[in-house]
């Protein structure tokens, strides 16, 4: 890829999602956004201007560095929103979908009896709430559309089932979302980070530090036109 000697533009996502249940309530995940952090000062580090997208609920400190542009979202909607209105979409050259999404909208909440919801606030003296989940839209299948000269690196977290069923998830997950790499990890996994092409385990990470290093150096090579995917350091 040529890159014409331009300053490489990153996009990160970290952070979890939310939706909403009603107007104080929510349902959400317990992403930090601490390893979408970490990478985005790596590749500050390197040079690389970087556009982070951090989830409102994350608990991990903000990056900083002088290439950064920080941006927040809360819902799916609001992050897919956000990258839709990224400046020069044409100039992103990678991206990492780190970003814990929300898998299920609420469709609807109704109290008892089944009758719908028609406050803002759930009231206290409800014996049982029942909520209707719908899967949500997937964002990292639009990274292809969105920014049409960049590669991906989507992440997926599995708890269960085994390694292998493990390999198999993160593999489908490339195929269906066109993505370059794949960064697995959870418990079906076992420790620290597995990295996925589509030829299988390219590399195996312990920590988060190692991690967001090692995707800086694969980004940084590939824009130098050297080994598209590189072999397990």
């Amino acid at each position: 890829m040529d890159t014409n000697h331009v300053v490489p533009h990153a996009v990160v996502t970290c952070g979890p999602a939310m939706t909403a249940i009603d107007a104080v309530r929510r349902i959400t995940n317990f992403s930090t956004g601490e390893l979408g952090v970490l990478l985005t000062e790596a590749l500050l580090q390197k040079g690389w201007n970087v556009t982070c997208f951090k989830g409102t609920g994350a608990t991990y400190r903000d990056p900083q560095g002088s290439r950064l542009t920080l941006k927040r979202f809360a819902t799916n909607g609001d992050l897919l929103d956000g990258l839709l209105g990224q400046a020069d979409p044409g100039r992103v050259n990678v991206v990492f979908h780190a970003a814990a999404l929300s898998d299920f909208d609420v469709a609807e909440v109704s109290g008892p009896d089944s009758q719908p919801l028609t406050t803002k606030k759930i009231p206290s003296a409800y014996q049982e709430v029942h909520l209707v989940l719908r899967p949500a839209f997937k964002v990292l299948p639009r990274m292809e559309e969105l920014f049409p000269k960049a590669v991906v690196v989507g992440w997926k977290f599995e708890l269960e089932g085994d390694h292998s069923t493990a390999m198999v998830c993160a593999r489908a997950q490339l195929e269906l979302s066109r993505s370059t790499l794949c960064v697995l990890n959870g418990i079906a996994y076992g420790n620290g980070f597995g990295i996925i092409s589509r030829q299988g385990m390219i590399a195996e990470l312990t920590t988060r530090d190692e991690l967001a290093e090692w995707l800086t150096t694969w980004a940084s090579d590939f824009l130098a036109g050297k080994e598209t995917v590189p072999s397990t350091p």
